[in-house]
């Protein structure tokens, strides 16, 4: 699956995430966030060769009860998923190579 360029406004449930059973990246962040947009080329190229994972992407803030579930602070935050469990986190990657290393531990294809 492609990175996806937008922000979802509307997030799913805590239970909607964890009942999936494909790998999953939850990106979490805002469209204004300097942060965030700095590691787009970074995350995109990371999900171009993981096609069959799938891209959360949420838009974060005060009162989302989505992010404070995972306990999220500072954006943009990845939470990479296996059935419905966490893997790994990255906060503010900053290089491709560590989201392609996060990747490999939930999709070894």
């Amino acid at each position: 699956m492609e990175a996806n360029p937008r922000f979802a406004e509307n997030e799913p449930s805590r239970e909607e995430i964890d009942a999936l059973e494909t790998p999953v990246v939850i990106e979490f962040g805002a469209s204004w966030c300097t942060h965030c947009m700095a590691a787009q080329p970074l995350i995109v190229a990371a999900l171009a060769t993981h096609p069959e994972v799938g891209h959360v992407k949420i838009e974060d803030g005060p009162g989302r009860r989505l992010g404070r579930s995972f306990r999220v602070k500072l954006w943009p935050t990845l939470i990479f998923m296996r059935q419905g469990s966490e893997v790994e986190r990255l906060v503010r990657p900053a290089d491709a190579e560590a989201i392609k290393q996060a990747l490999a531990l939930i999709d070894p294809a």
